[in-house]
């Protein structure tokens, strides 16, 4: 019944109108009033809605909405659900009594828990059994039209148990099934996130701040955000490491700090995109070096989709900004080219340039043992070049794209503290 993203709630069910309107289940009609867009089920074909959110999103309100609205919806005594959670306390504190559980949020219709046969019952005979991830086996048998999953990153038995309901949903034309989990890196939400029947959906704590305590969203964000565990946790984000990266996402946080000492060095590098379009990135990172001959990255400046001139401006800027001393340019895609933009923005730009000769893997290493060995640290938080870093792998990032951040970062630390060591040779211009 969804139509097109960017409709409010009052919307949708105007554009819906007339005849259908009233055939539109009242339970589900109410939620579309007063739900957010990305809380309402897919359109299209589907097995699995994968719902991604962090924590106080409002995911498991969408669970019980949804549940609650197709078992209320009209004469359905045949109807069937599974309901799925860590334990089965969870299951009832959350699922079904929480303040956002399926007793709760009933407006009409309201289902009876028998906590003796672990149930729910609708006024109209459609039934809810409620299991728990501490027994996949008692899923062996039943069978279900509908399943509502909650943490399933947290499962104990988690592929055992997501088995056993599998084979248990095989009634009605299309059985369907609702994940609602806070992401972590386990190998069953991967699979899941990969598999062609899942429709998947994310949600952040952010957007339902509404309907939370009064600064609750800034005072976590001022302590998580941007971190691993904030990102995970209320952004809503899948966040994992390679087994074969050269950095680690723990690593880097350790070497977050305030820097309040002097530098007496302050370089901006530049990794110049290949050519320009909408997918273009210009990686452009600034760092200094102490008078103790740590460094610090100072900044990720880097920009998306502009023109050569545009990013070779967006680099005098960050120059400037930062009182660098000067520009460190890799020329291999542009030759000449590179430092001639730089130039024609500002003449006394003081622009050293780099050619790599080895492979973008050979050129980090050296950089990845500055970290290992304490002698770089992170003035800041900087999502997106450490989310490069924590991806490189030997065979480059796993989507495939240039590590154009990552390689600023390397040639801004090799110029700080390698420089005289080898590849990658500095010259003047």
């Amino acid at each position: 019944m969804r139509l097109e993203p960017g409709l409010s709630a009052l919307e949708r069910l105007e554009r819906i109108g007339g005849p259908l309107l009233e055939g539109f289940p009242a339970a589900l009609r109410d939620w579309a009033l007063a739900g957010r867009l990305e809380q309402m089920a897919p359109v299209g074909d589907w097995r699995t809605w994968l719902l991604l959110g962090g924590r106080g999103s409002g995911k498991t309100r969408a669970g019980a909405e949804w549940v609650h609205g197709l078992a209320s919806a009209g004469q359905r005594s045949d109807l069937r659900i599974a309901l799925v959670a860590e334990t089965l306390g969870d299951a009832r504190e959350v699922m079904i009594d929480g303040i956002s559980g399926i007793c709760r949020i009933a407006r009409r219709n309201r289902p009876d828990f028998e906590i003796s046969r672990r149930r729910l019952v609708w006024p109209n005979g459609a039934v809810a059994q409620v299991f728990s991830s501490e027994d996949p086996e008692s899923l062996r048998g039943p069978q279900f039209h509908l399943a509502w999953c909650d943490e399933l990153a947290k499962w104990k038995h988690g592929q055992e148990t997501w088995d056993m309901l599998q084979f248990g949903l095989r009634l009605g034309a299309a059985p369907q099934q609702l994940v609602t989990t806070t992401p972590r890196p386990v190998p069953l939400l991967k699979a899941l996130i990969a598999d062609e029947g899942t429709r998947v959906v994310r949600i952040s704590t952010l957007a339902n701040r509404a309907n939370l305590a009064p600064g609750f969203i800034d005072a976590l964000s001022a302590r998580y955000g941007g971190t691993r565990l904030g990102r995970q946790e209320l952004d809503g984000e899948l966040i994992e490491d390679r087994e074969d990266g050269l950095w680690k996402r723990g690593q880097i946080e350790a070497l977050v700090t305030r820097v309040t000492g002097a530098l007496r060095r302050i370089v901006v590098a530049v990794d110049p995109p290949a050519a320009a379009g909408a997918q273009s990135c210009c990686g452009i990172v600034v760092a200094g070096i102490e008078v103790s001959g740590r460094a610090v990255v100072l900044a990720d400046c880097s920009v998306e989709g502009l023109s050569p001139a545009g990013w070779a401006g967006a680099v005098v800027r960050t120059y400037q900004r930062f009182g660098a001393d000067r520009v460190i340019a890799e020329i291999n895609q542009g030759g000449d080219m590179v430092s001639a933009m730089l130039k024609s923005i500002d003449a006394t730009l003081p622009v050293s340039s780099v050619r790599a000769t080895r492979g973008k893997f050979l050129r980090a290493e050296p950089v990845a043992a500055l970290y290992e060995q304490g002698r770089v640290v992170h003035a800041g938080r900087f999502t997106a070049l450490e989310d490069q870093m924590c991806d490189f792998g030997p065979d480059g990032l796993s989507n495939g794209r240039s590590p154009d951040r990552l390689d600023a970062l390397v040639w801004a630390l090799t110029a700080l503290v390698l420089d005289g060591g080898g590849e990658p040779r500095v010259r003047g211009i």
